[in-house]
């Protein structure tokens, strides 16, 4: 007795089989780590604790709130290393803003303290009413960013 098989044409072009195209091992587990990331990083933002939210580089040059005033101590600042920016309040309701890269090497900056923004790199220390060096090596002052104060809220300009 026999049995015929009938088969379909075959293109040789178009794999077939264990060869078919599909997504690879790598593939497959990356894409399931970077949905598991996103995930984890959704939860962790998703609750609203009344304080203030960090937000991200895109968000703040598009005229959204960088940070409330209150956020800015007086006599101090604070520094936005996603966008860059040092924003500080020399006195009472006054705001200034600064770029967060040192002049003398290119080092970000790193803390604020005792009036003046502080590199970690080499000791530069910049001012915190005009960004003009404190202490060098840096020689040039800190490039002075635009920023909008409106009401309680602080965005870049």
């Amino acid at each position: 007795m026999t049995v015929s098989q009938e088969s379909a044409p075959t293109d040789p072009s178009v794999p077939t089989g264990p060869t078919a195209p599909g997504p690879c091992r790598r593939s497959v587990v990356a894409a399931v780590g970077a949905v598991g990331i996103a995930a984890a990083l959704t939860a962790c933002g998703s609750g609203d604790d009344g304080g203030s939210q960090p937000v991200d580089s895109a968000t703040a040059a598009g005229g959204d709130a960088l940070a409330r005033t209150s956020d800015i101590p007086e006599g101090g600042g604070k520094i936005f290393a996603d966008q860059g920016v040092v924003v500080t309040q020399p006195k009472k309701g006054e705001f200034k803003a600064f770029t967060a890269t040192c002049t003398h090497q290119g080092c970000k900056v790193t803390k604020v303290e005792g009036g003046t923004i502080d590199c970690p790199c080499h000791g530069s220390k910049f001012s915190i009413e005009d960004g003009s060096v404190k202490n060098p090596p840096a020689t040039q002052p800190l490039a002075a960013k635009q920023i909008k104060v409106s009401g309680d809220s602080i965005t870049l300009a």
